[in-house]
Parts: structure tokens; sequence; C-alpha cells
């Protein structure tokens, strides 16, 4: 099968969030399948080395807004060799932001047109064209707007992958993510949880119903985890290395993170966060946690950076509680790794969470997580009270800080038993959160696309 997987971001060229990892690790899974699969994206400055040094290179002329434009289409090599075409144009791409431009919508909408131009004047036609999010959002219509006159467009299927309903793009008149969901093939998200969420008014941001009449087109697909990229027994961020069968030594990487971020040493847990300082991770209750955190005698580090207000919270408390909060108000990989290694517990109590990534790679670490029973969260947490045999942390209901302490209480009385911290750690280590599952659910609906279209018999 061949498969063209547009997004606005992809590691290692270009990554803000989930997306740019989804971009990367999804498309390598499915070529090691055997399956032909090309990634395309735009061009982002910060990545301009990477660009300059290949020499396969073509030009594509584009119209748009009545100019003709020239596209220049760069070819990299993605993760597992999966081949990338970054373009850019000189104005619209090219730059070091990924989003925030004030000519967003513009310059994703040109975009999608040098997509099509792709799709139309290129000789390599995929069987299905898998769009993500509002940015690729208008290629579902336009694929098939263009299929009538164009008859090497009618067989490609769409398949178009909501990560976060609540990101529609820069201008509420211009909603594309409303069209990819009435005109594609098919529709994922990103849990089994969240595409049953948003097809109430709590979570559906207004879409509910436009989402309810594609119900059977809808399935929730839990995003995997790159186990290469994100491996304790390889990883050379960290102190020490260990595995499931060694878990004794995590307790070094403990120390060292504990001695880096200036704590004294504690017989109470250390609790990390690594995320966007917004509230819809839960940002705002766990500062109002803090304290009763530190007088049950935990510490915690956050690494992120966003809300203003919600960093001067956190800074306030660091200066009040010097020996049980840090900040870390940045980006920095090579840290997340380290706290994902050394912290006991990991706190993920979001009020809405499509999927989340923080959690599976905290269990793949032996970080127990804490989390709101919502979204992803509920589909890959299993709470120790309802599952003592195979559960791997704790998940609370309520968003609220009275929820989130008796949570914190429950998993710290269990913190204080040895055997079964263990068998927490253990148990979120041993569960395969890999793409290997997740690849073959993505495959099953490119077949389910394609014989919407008729390309596939449908027995």
């Amino acid at each position: 099968m061949r498969v063209l997987f547009a997004a606005a971001e992809v590691d290692p060229f270009a990554k803000v969030g989930g997306l740019g990892d989804v971009a990367a690790a999804l498309p390598q899974r499915l070529r090691e399948m055997g399956h032909d699969v090309h990634v395309v994206a735009p061009y982002h400055n910060v990545t301009r080395e990477r660009v300059l040094a290949s020499t396969l290179r073509r030009e594509l002329p584009v119209a748009f807004l009545g100019t003709l434009h020239t596209v220049n289409i760069v070819t990299v090599e993605g993760r597992g060799g999966v081949p990338v075409d970054l373009l850019y144009d000189g104005h619209f791409f090219g730059r070091e932001a990924v989003y925030g431009e004030p000519d967003d919508l513009l310059r994703y909408q040109f975009f999608c047109r040098s997509i099509l131009a792709m799709l139309t004047e290129d000789g390599w036609t995929p069987d299905i064209l898998h769009i993500n999010d509002w940015h690729t959002a208008s290629l579902a219509f336009a694929l098939r707007d263009l299929a009538w006159t164009n008859p090497g467009l009618r067989g490609i299927a769409s398949v178009f992958t909501i990560h976060n309903l609540r990101y529609r793009g820069p201008d509420a008149f211009n909603d594309f993510l409303a069209q990819a969901i009435y005109y594609s093939d098919m529709i994922t998200t990103v849990s089994a949880a969240y595409a049953r969420e948003i097809l109430t008014p709590e979570f559906g941001e207004g879409l509910e119903q436009l989402l309810g009449l594609r119900q059977d087109a809808l399935v929730g697909i839990i995003n995997g985890l790159d186990d290469d990229l994100f491996n304790p027994q390889t990883d050379g961020h960290i102190k020490a290395q260990y595995d499931a069968a060694s878990i004794d030594r995590r307790s070094q990487n403990t120390a060292a993170l504990r001695a880096e971020l200036g704590f004294p040493p504690s017989g109470g847990p250390l609790a990390g966060m690594v995320t966007r300082l917004t509230e819809q991770k839960g940002i705002d209750i766990v500062i109002q946690a803090a304290p009763e955190l530190a007088a049950a005698g935990a510490q915690l580090v956050v690494l992120g950076d966003g809300d203003a207000s919600l960093e001067r919270d956190f800074l306030r408390l660091q200066a009040e509680f010097p020996a049980h909060v840090r900040l870390a108000a940045r980006f920095d990989e090579r840290l997340a790794q380290r706290i994902y290694a050394g912290v006991d517990v990991f706190l993920m109590p979001s009020r809405y969470e499509p999927c989340g990534l923080g959690q599976l790679i905290a269990m793949r670490y032996g970080a127990v997580p804490i989390g709101r029973r919502t979204g992803g969260l509920s589909d890959t947490i299993v709470d120790l009270q309802e599952h003592p045999g195979s559960a791997t942390g704790f998940l609370f209901d309520d968003f609220s800080v009275i929820a989130l302490m008796s949570t914190f209480e429950r998993a710290l009385a269990a913190f204080r038993e040895h055997d079964v911290w263990v068998r927490l750690q253990r148990n979120g280590m041993n569960h395969d959160y890999s793409w290997r599952a997740s690849a073959l659910r993505y495959v099953e609906v490119y077949v389910s696309a394609l014989r919407s279209r008729g390309v596939l018999p449908h027995n």
C-alpha cells in the first residue's frame, strides 16, 4: 500500500508537540511492515543544515491567490529511512516558527495547495492520503472536488486524524477541521476513550453532532511509543541504564536527578511533570496542591513552558518551598529523559487528554503515573485499586485538588510498600505500548477507507 502522510511537523526536522512524533514513528513502522510510505511537511528553518546537505531537489509550480509560486521540494531521509519531502518557497515557509505566525492560515493553505500539485504532477500516486489536524484538513474536500476533473485522484482515499479537537485553526470562519470530518473517508483520533468523548457536548467543541453523523467512520487508535528512542536500557542521557529485571539500578537516577535539581535527599517520593504550562494539563490544580504535596514529604519537578501566569505561580512556590518545588521553564529533551528515569511518580491530572505520551514514556522508564480518567489516560493507566495484579498506576475522576490529593495519598501508601511499588513499576515497563500494534490498526483503517471509495471489495 502506498501512503502519503501529510503533517505540519515531523521529527527530527521540526517538532513542537506529539504530532511531530507521530509523523516520524508511524510512517517508520508502516515502512517496516512493507508499505511504501512518504511524508510531506513544510520546511522550517530549524533544520537548515539537513536541508542544505540534501542532493535530492526538484521544483514545482503552484498557483495560489492569483500568483504562480515556485516550490522547492527537498527530499531527506526520516526515521527508518522513510522519504520526507520538505516544501519551501522563500515566503510562506523557510521560517523558524512552525506555528504562531500572523499568516498561519495562508501558510498552511499554501502547503495544502502544494500537496495537491504534487498529487497531480508527480509520478508517485498514493493509495492513502493521511492528513492531520487543521493544517492539512482542507485536503479532504479538495481531493474529492478535484477528482471530478482529474481521474488520477479518484482512487486516493483520505484518512483524517484529529490529534486535539480544540485546535481548529486561527480563523473561526475557516474551519477546515469540520470540512475534513465531513469529507474524509475515515476519521481517526488518538485514543478509543477520546473517540467516545468527542461525541459528547463536554468534549465535542461544538462538533459533536457532525462527528455523530460520521460515527461509523470514526476510530480511536492510541498513539504508540518509539520504544527504540525511549529505552532505559540504552538511553545515553541518564546516569544508570536499567530494565525491569534490574530496576534497583533506577535509584541511581533518582539520586542524580535530586542532586541536579538541588533537592536535599528525601525518603519521600520524587514527582515530576514534563508538559506545556496550560490549564488543559491540570497545572492549576497542581499549583494549588503543591503545599500539600510538600507537607506530605514529596518533591516536585516540572519541566515545560507556556502560560506566563502559571510560570510565575510555580516560581513563587519554588521560592516558598525550595526543598520541594522546582520549575525548569524550557523545552529540554535531555532533562526530560532524566526526569522520566528519575522520578517515582509522574503527574498527568489533565482536564482532557486526547492521548498523552508522557504517561507512556513514564511507564516505559518505571515511573508510576497518576492521571485523571480522561481520553488516552484512561485507556493506558491501570488503577491499583481496580486491578491490583495488573496495575500500572492511579486514576481519579473529578477535576479537583481534593481528587488529586486523595489519589496521591493512595500512591504514597503504595510507595511505602516496596513490593507493591516494584510490581507497579514492572507492570508499566513490561506493557507494550509500541507503534507495532497501533500501526496494524491504521492499516485496517486504510483498508476501510479504500473500500469506502470502491477501490477494494467489501469482502
